[in-house]
């Protein structure tokens, strides 16, 4: 029996459709089967950065809002498209369905292909946001380094047009981290990075470079087609369902907010 396969990725930003194709382009075939569907749907509302606690509540409020109801729209699993795994847990409490965050995931792969791995990134306020991680998972002795080439990440936009300055410097990054920090595997420290993959992949070979978004996207089909989801135990349910509160709160903070992000 044919399966067509409906996978919601959750962007952390609302976006229009011309910056949302440049999220949608981590989908590459031949990497996915035909039998499987993205669709990607922003957050009404979101912090400008993810650089405090501030910012990862609004993150993680904006996020658990957009796919709250994925289950009942007939999706199979969801993803989110950022590093920082923002809404993954509050999801698999109320979802029934695979949710999957792109930095554990990321974390856990390369250990599995090496002993010790790096994390090439943008900038040093995301660095908090790797360190929790490493922490809950407890691979601290296995995170050879982070390094930071300090340059705000462009969230919207990504790397377009800015590719030949920052490229090279991320290239520089990992190259330290493999020489003087003793990774044997790499990671992008975000997802939005995920246009540099390649020149990074062929500039550290036979090194292997994980690209966050795409190995999220194929655990989350994987997932559904083994028939694996998160533990009920790690995961309860909430005693009373109050999904709708959500949905009132957002939709009122998000009627305050112009296109732009300025508040009205």
């Amino acid at each position: 029996m044919f399966f067509a396969m409906r996978i919601l990725v959750l962007v952390p930003f609302p976006l229009p459709d011309e910056q949302m194709v440049l999220r949608r382009a981590q989908v590459r075939t031949p990497a996915f089967d035909g039998d499987v569907s993205f669709e990607f749907r922003g957050a009404r509302v979101a912090p400008d950065h993810y650089v405090s606690d501030h910012d990862n509540l609004l993150a993680d409020l904006g996020l658990f809002e957009a796919g709250m109801n994925a289950k009942e729209a007939g999706f199979d699993a969801v993803c989110v498209d950022t590093v920082s795994d923002a809404a993954v847990a509050p999801l698999r409490s109320v979802l029934d369905i695979p949710v999957i965050g792109p930095g554990r995931t990321a974390m856990l792969a390369a250990m599995t292909l090496g002993r010790r791995f790096g994390i090439v990134t943008m900038w040093e306020e995301w660095i908090a946001l790797y360190t929790k991680t490493i922490r809950e998972l407890g691979c601290e002795s296995a995170c050879a380094g982070i390094r930071a080439i300090g340059m705000t990440p462009d969230s919207k936009n990504l790397l377009t047009d800015k590719k030949e300055s920052v490229i090279p410097r991320l290239i520089e990054a990992a190259r330290a981290l493999i020489a003087v920090d003793g990774a044997h595997v790499l990671m992008l420290g975000s997802t939005t990075m995920h246009q540099a993959c390649d020149a990074i992949a062929e500039a550290v070979a036979p090194i292997p470079v994980i690209n966050p978004g795409p190995l999220a996207f194929k655990m989350a089909e994987t997932a559904v087609r083994l028939g694996l989801k998160h533990s009920r135990v790690a995961h309860p349910r909430p005693h009373v369902d109050k999904r709708h509160l959500y949905r009132v709160m957002l939709e009122a903070a998000a009627a305050t907010v112009t296109p732009e992000g300025n508040e009205v």
